[in-house]
């Protein structure tokens, strides 16, 4: 089976409410890990191609609303 990963950055002050949202949510067959940085972490989305690109775009508008 193919695996993609994704990558989304995300700035300090959000990076620990995505990481709880992350840890309370049951993944399936994805799977995420976080690099912390100096501005922020980098949270990467390993998976089928089609559930990493659907977190991708779920993580992107959900940093965009909050």
């Amino acid at each position: 089976m193919p695996e993609a990963t994704y990558v989304a950055f995300v700035s300090k002050d959000k990076r620990a409410k995505l990481r709880a949202l992350l840890q309370s949510e049951d993944m399936g067959e994805l799977s995420w890990r976080e690099k912390k940085r100096l501005f922020g972490s980098e949270f990467y989305f390993s998976g089928p191609p089609t559930l990493a690109r659907q977190a991708h775009a779920y993580v992107t508008k959900w940093l965009a609303s909050h």
